[in-house]
C-alpha cells in the first residue's frame, strides 16, 4: 500500500476563510497578499488554502446608505457560514466599513473571526501610537464602531478629517477605487487629508478602507501608514501557519 507523505508545508497550514467582494477590487489584494506571504514563509510551489465567498457588493452597498445594516448583517451572515461549511478554520471579512455587523456575523459561526481594527491596532501599539488618523468611508469615520474599538479596547485616541475632506474620502471609494479608477487628482486630495491629520496631532494615520492602499501607499508620504488590508491579510498568514 503506498504512504501518503504530506509536505512540511501541508502539515502547517490552516484554511483561511475570506468574505470578499465589497469591493472584489481589495479582496484580489487579500488573495493575492496572502499567498504571497504564504510563499514566502513555506517556500516552494506553498500557497494558502483559501476559502473565499464572494458577495454582490451591489446589493451591500444600496442596503448600506440604506442604513439597512441588519439585511446586510443576514446576508453576510449567511455566506460566512457557508465559507465555515467550506472548510475554513477562520473567517476574515474583507473590509473595514462590513466590521459594523462584525459581532452579528460572529456569533452564527463556530470559528473563529480575526477581527481587522484589533489586528490594526496590535500593530499600531508595537509602533507605540497613542493618536491616530483614520480615514475610511463615512460609516467607518463617523459611526464608533471602530473608531470605539481602537480607544476602548486599545486606549488608541483616534481623528478624523473635518466633515467636507470625509465627504471626499468617501466619494472617491465608491465612485472610484471600487471601480478600479485610480486617478492622481484624488491622489492628491488624500494626500492633502492625510498631511492635515498630522497637523492636528495624528502621530499615524490608518488607511481604514480596503481599497485605499490601491490609491496612496508609504511612498507617498513621510507621514506613517497603516494599510489595514496588508495588515488583516498578516494576522491571516500568522494564523494559517501557527503551530
Amino acid at each position: 500500500m503506498a504512504t501518503i507523505v504530506k509536505t512540511h508545508g501541508e502539515k502547517q497550514l490552516k484554511t483561511i476563510g475570506l468574505l470578499g467582494g465589497m469591493s472584489w477590487e481589495s479582496t484580489l489584494s487579500y488573495y493575492q497578499t496572502i499567498n504571497q506571504g504564504i510563499n514566502k514563509k513555506l517556500g516552494g510551489l506553498s500557497s494558502a488554502k483559501i476559502c473565499l465567498y464572494s458577495v454582490n457588493f451591489e446589493e451591500i452597498e444600496k442596503l448600506q446608505h440604506q442604513g439597512n445594516w441588519e439585511a446586510t448583517a443576514q446576508i453576510l451572515s449567511k455566506a460566512a457560514q457557508s465559507i465555515e461549511a467550506g472548510g475554513a478554520d477562520c473567517l476574515l471579512i474583507c473590509t473595514n466599513t462590513m466590521h459594523k455587523v462584525s459581532d452579528a456575523i460572529n456569533k452564527t459561526i463556530n470559528i473563529p473571526l480575526l477581527h481587522i481594527a484589533d489586528a490594526t491596532a496590535e500593530q499600531l501599539q508595537k509602533h507605540k501610537i497613542t493618536k491616530v488618523g483614520l480615514l475610511g468611508t463615512k460609516f467607518t469615520m463617523e459611526q464608533n464602531f471602530y473608531k470605539a474599538r481602537l480607544t476602548d479596547k486599545f486606549n488608541i485616541d483616534v481623528i478624523v478629517p473635518k466633515p467636507s475632506d470625509r465627504e471626499i474620502i468617501h466619494q472617491v471609494i465608491y465612485q472610484e477605487l471600487c471601480l478600479g479608477a485610480i486617478k492622481n487628482s484624488s491622489k492628491e486630495q488624500y494626500l492633502a487629508i492625510i498631511n492635515e491629520l498630522r497637523q492636528n496631532g495624528a502621530q499615524a494615520v490608518i488607511l481604514g478602507c480596503t481599497e485605499i492602499a490601491l490609491l496612496v501607499n508609504q511612498h507617498d508620504t513621510d507621514v506613517l501608514l497603516f494599510d489595514t488590508t496588508t495588515i488583516h491579510a498578516q494576522a491571516a498568514i500568522e494564523f494559517a501557519t501557527q503551530q
